[in-house]
């Protein structure tokens, strides 16, 4: 184990890059001292979980991680916006047409896989828009009440930008050098219509013929919907309180969605985000990854061809505010990278197996990882806004040491032990744990999930083969081993030979 350890160090040192002040300034909770209470904007539940999306879900990970190992209590709110222009207008321009609830529900539930997959822990509540009508249209009350918002000719209800005068402050923009402060999917002549000004936005949108009856909800100034800022303002405030410590999104929405939750939060008299935390886009060929550049990635397309940890790698180890270059090459990098991580730990697992086959220490489980010692220069990086690249130097160093471990003639067993417990618990704080979910069951050749019946079956079957391929092995039938090994490689399974035998894992 490393010596060079901090025990002796307050509860929470992190210091974090405040979009709102621009600059690295320190966390402290202070609405609940010890518990720290984020929101972070999820999905619109349109179509496809792309990497785009998964590069915020990852670095939010992270950093709860990272709070949780810092003694602090996290309460992460991740919404779903399940009602939506967007949503909507694809719905209905299916072939056939859908429900729009039954649009929404079947992307939702790819998400959820999604988030699954790349090892996402679950937020602590997870609220859909359409759950929350009766706060948002609370919201909307108090924000008539105090002038901040006003009702037009067609039911619309706006609010009105100018009524604050720190309008802006988020994205330091002056409201008179504006156009608008909706998003362009947003706008369309019936919104725009019955504005006072065109820079006010919308709190509720009036029901319209041409859309489906049960899209709306009563409201006392006309039925309709609500505008797409409005839910993240009222759910925070249900789920976190008036004031909270940490606001998170992608960095596409600080202007206008972060800015418009913002101004609605302010004009009810809420103190809303003290830290607002923005992750940096991901990039294909150097431009900005989006639906509207064609260049999207589903994350369902890219698991039929790569891992799971490869893709969580490459785009959880770059830090949160600098810009991730997806190719072919970052992808070959983290399979590499990951292949020598997920090796050295299966390798320290097979030469410290004990005498009695019972199992080894290097299998810890997650609570002893957990609360393992990490070197002061761990710290040191992740405290300082989530240096990843300080951290993963570190975790290279332990890489080196486990593997000049293993390398000895005669391995040291503790030596080889306590250096795969300290490259453990580091991964675990980017939710890169070999031995843990959901990784476990490919590194140590289960296939995947225990609960999973066509993995068992698989394992099952794979597993015979292998006994099979030993019994060949051992009667010196080399001709019988190779059969049996070309015959597993030719339906996509990988067989790695080591001390404590053969283990598989799909290619």
């Amino acid at each position: 184990m490393s010596t060079d350890l901090n025990d002796a160090r307050p509860a929470l040192n992190l210091r974090l890059y405040d979009t709102a002040v621009r600059a690295v300034v320190p966390l402290a909770p202070t609405v609940t001292p010890g518990t720290v209470r984020i929101y972070l904007c999820g999905a619109t539940v349109q179509g496809c979980a792309h990497i785009g999306h998964m590069r915020s879900a990852i670095a939010f990970d992270v950093l709860r991680r990272w709070l949780t190992r810092c003694g602090q209590n996290v309460i992460l709110i991740r919404n779903v916006t399940d009602i939506d222009d967007k949503i909507l207008t694809k719905s209905a321009a299916a072939s056939p047409p859908v429900p729009w609830w039954a649009w929404a529900q079947r992307y939702e539930r790819e998400f959820d896989a999604a988030y699954r997959a790349l090892g996402v822990q679950a937020p602590t509540y997870e609220p859909r828009a359409t759950g929350h009508i009766p706060e948002m249209i609370d919201l909307v009350r108090r924000l008539l009440e105090a002038e901040h918002a006003y009702i037009g000719e067609f039911g619309n209800v706006y609010f009105d930008v100018r009524s604050l005068p720190d309008y802006g402050a988020l994205t330091n923009q002056s409201v008179d050098d504006l156009a608008t402060t909706e998003d362009d999917s947003q706008i369309d002549v019936d919104v725009e219509a019955d504005k006072r000004d065109p820079r006010d936005f919308a709190l509720w949108k009036a029901a319209k013929p041409t859309e489906p009856a049960d899209a709306a909800w009563d409201a006392p100034w006309g039925r309709g919907r609500p505008g797409w800022h409005l839910e993240c303002s009222a759910m925070s405030r249900r789920y976190l309180g008036e004031s909270f410590d940490i606001h998170g999104g992608g960095i596409d929405l600080r202007f206008p969605h972060h800015e418009n939750e913002q101004a609605q939060s302010r004009g009810a008299g809420w103190g809303f985000a003290r830290h607002w935390v923005h992750n940096a886009w991901v990039t294909i060929k150097g431009e900005k990854m989006s639906k509207s550049l064609g260049n999207s990635l589903a994350v369902a397309e890219l698991l039929n061809s790569y891992d799971p940890a490869v893709l969580r790698l490459a785009l959880g180890t770059v830090h949160h505010r600098s810009t991730v270059e997806f190719s072919a090459q970052t992808l070959a990098d983290a399979a590499s990278l990951w292949e020598r991580l997920s090796g050295a730990v299966t390798r320290a697992l097979e030469v410290t197996v004990p005498a009695d086959g019972g199992p080894s220490p290097v299998d810890a489980p997650a609570d002893a990882v957990h609360s393992r010692d990490l070197p002061a220069q761990y710290f040191a990086a992740m405290d300082d806004d989530l240096n990843l690249a300080g951290a993963m130097a570190v975790v290279h160093a332990t890489l080196k040491t486990l593997n000049t471990a293993l390398a000895a003639s005669a391995p040291d067993p503790e030596a080889v032990i306590e250096a795969a417990l300290d490259l453990r618990a580091q991964l675990d704080i980017l939710g890169l744990d070999p031995l843990a979910e959901p990784w476990r069951g490919r590194v140590l050749g289960t296939g995947g999930r225990a609960d999973d019946a066509a993995v068992r079956a698989l394992d099952r079957l794979v597993t015979g083969m292998l006994d099979q391929r030993a019994q060949a092995r051992a009667a010196k039938d080399w001709s019988r081993a190779d059969a049996l090994r070309d015959e597993l490689t030719s339906a996509g399974v990988v067989v790695e030979d080591g001390a404590a035998g053969a283990r598989w894992h799909l290619a």
